[in-house]
């Protein structure tokens, strides 16, 4: 991560934009050097050069028309409260 979690905010804000409660900043994709931590489909594909294989038998160099991201996340500790989001879907769709 570039900024911390205090400059994203104080830039977000800082171009007239408000924050609002539940409001979602992305800080970039956090991934490590070997294949399988890697967290963007990007990188998965090599920059395009390695097909990901899907569960359903079909594989993607890139994202389709039609096709669809659902993010889920949640953090768990003991001694803890449980914090995370609902889910967070995308579907791509045609060009005009």
């Amino acid at each position: 991560m570039y900024w911390t979690a205090a400059q994203l905010v104080a830039h977000h804000t800082s171009g007239d934009c408000n924050l609002q409660p539940g409001d979602l900043l992305g800080s970039g994709t956090l991934s490590g050097e070997t294949p399988d931590s890697h967290g963007s489909l990007l990188e998965i594909t090599n920059g395009g050069r390695v097909p990901m294989q899907l569960a359903s038998g079909k594989s993607r160099i890139f994202l389709e028309d039609g096709d669809s991201v659902i993010y889920r996340a949640s953090c768990r500790r003991d001694g803890f409260v449980s914090i995370g989001f609902g889910e967070c879907r995308g579907t791509v769709v045609p060009a005009p």
